[in-house]
């Protein structure tokens, strides 16, 4: 079996954030479904640029947020996702190799430009999502080296790839080796639209292939088409051996192992930007399972870095978030 030198391989779409702050009245004239993420074509996606205000450009994408952020604490992260040979493929690549994570995937020479996420931020800290897949759509099962994710302990994918058809067929390559060498795989399933669109896979793939789930409310109620919470909670906790549900004000619950944690939300002096709060969760708890945290402290430690990154605007974090590790030891102050 090969060594572990991987924490984490995070797998997803190589997406460089274009943030921008919004009215709702601005989201109403444009016809956006605020709160929830929707792909748009090129010339959708020219249109709305133009209207935007002035926004801020840095690397993104959920699992590549995620992997950033283990990173920056101390862990060992690698990422997988497809850029094109361009300016905002240039800025993919730099922001998220300063970041420490090992990032090899070749870029496409030819084809469809970097992807692109345009997000609005409302008054409300709500951010809506409006996403170009460009060259995105190009990851494909060439993508994966089974190198790379036997070399992780976990294998992490967000459920945005079951969109384009190679990155879904990318996805499983990726689940099998894993699975091949006695690693776990975990999952997040992003958005209730995208669980919408493919919610009887999911659910089969939550079932049978994965070990670790991360999901918000709405999500969950979704996947499993029930309309309370609780409900939703019993039945994943039959299916994966480790699930974190996020819960926004209301912090998190995790299960697993026999057990059921609440978990609060940690303090934060003022919500400013919602933009990559589960991912930085998922971090934070990743890199406690990875170094054998118990899994409330896992939880603790994913609360506190997303308090941290929904402080100020934009998804990665302005602080050293690294000093959280040593503060998920102790109870969240309430």
């Amino acid at each position: 079996m090969t060594q572990a030198s991987l924490d984490v391989v995070g797998i997803g779409n190589a997406i460089v954030d274009v943030i921008a702050h919004a009215e709702d009245s601005f989201l109403v004239e444009h016809a956006l479904n605020k709160g929830a993420m929707t792909l748009i074509d090129a010339e959708q996606a020219d249109a709305l640029y133009g209207a935007m205000g002035v926004g801020v450009e840095v690397s993104g994408g959920s699992a590549a947020n995620t992997m950033v952020g283990l990173a920056l604490m101390g862990g060992a992260a690698g990422y997988v996702g497809k850029i094109s040979e361009d300016v905002l493929g240039g800025v993919f690549h730099h922001d998220i190799s300063a970041a420490g994570v090992r990032f090899e995937t070749a870029p496409s020479a030819v084809g469809a430009p970097t992807a692109r996420c345009l997000i609005l931020v409302t008054d409300d800290a709500q951010r809506t999502m409006n996403t170009y897949l460009g060259a995105c759509i190009e990851l494909g099962p060439d993508d994966i080296h089974e190198e790379f994710i036997a070399a992780a302990k976990i294998t992490y994918m967000e459920g945005y790839l079951w969109d384009p058809p190679g990155a879904k067929q990318a996805f499983r390559k990726a689940q099998a080796i894993a699975a091949a060498n006695g690693r776990r795989v975990s999952l997040s399933l992003s958005d209730p639209f995208c669980v919408e669109r493919h919610r009887e896979e999911l659910r089969e793939l939550v079932e049978h292939h994965v070990d670790i789930l991360f999901a918000n409310e709405d999500e969950i109620l979704s996947l499993y088409q029930v309309g309370d919470f609780d409900a939703a909670l019993q039945r994943v906790s039959k299916d994966c051996e480790i699930t974190a549900l996020t819960r926004s004000a209301l912090g998190s619950v995790v299960v697993g192992q026999g057990e059921i944690h609440v978990i609060g939300a940690a303090p934060v002096a003022r919500v400013t930007d919602t933009t990559g709060a589960g991912d930085l969760y998922a971090a934070g708890f990743l890199y406690g399972i990875t170094h054998d945290f118990d899994l409330a402290r896992c939880g603790r430690l994913g609360a506190l870095a997303a308090s941290e990154v929904i402080s100020h605007f934009g998804p990665k974090p302005e602080s050293d978030i690294a000093q959280l590790v040593a503060a998920s030891e102790r109870p969240l102050a309430a």
